[in-house]
């Protein structure tokens, strides 16, 4: 794989450029790095305790003042409050209807309701609710509104 460097005036002007055949681990692992996701969040599950990658979450959903992680491999507790995720996470992850937070790099497509709200079909095919309120942002983050 070729590596090109090239300098630049301002922060404002960085930007990576990977062209690859095929997303593998490396790569993935590289775009991590570049992004600044390879950071962890403290979760828990049947008692054990686990650090997840940030880029594993699809979202966050807080039901009964507990709020729960969700990734491929499955649902696991945390003691954040959403709040205190949404200002840790940050980047593609964003506040999606007054309970849950949402992983942008994991939606697949988008379905606009009459009512005013969108269903998210996510990558791992559960369909996340984004109510009116947040449906305008979400729409201009994903590029489509």
């Amino acid at each position: 794989m070729q590596v090109h460097i090239e300098r630049v005036d301002s922060k404002d002007q960085e930007e990576a450029v990977i062209k690859a055949v095929e997303i593998t681990d490396e790569i993935s692992g590289a775009v991590e790095l570049l992004e600044g996701n390879s950071k962890g969040v403290a979760v828990s599950q049947e008692g054990k305790s686990y650090i997840i990658k940030i880029s594993a979450i699809y979202y966050i959903e807080s039901v009964d003042k507990k709020t729960f992680v969700y990734t491929k491999q499955g649902c696991y507790d945390t003691k954040y409050r959403l709040y205190e995720l949404e200002v840790l996470l940050g980047g593609y992850f964003m506040r999606c209807s007054k309970s849950t937070i949402i992983n942008l790099k994991k939606v697949r497509n988008v379905k606009s309701q009459i009512s005013g709200r969108i269903d998210a079909t996510l990558i791992n095919d559960e369909v996340v609710v984004i109510s009116r309120g947040y449906a305008k942002e979400v729409k201009r983050r994903l590029g489509i509104g």
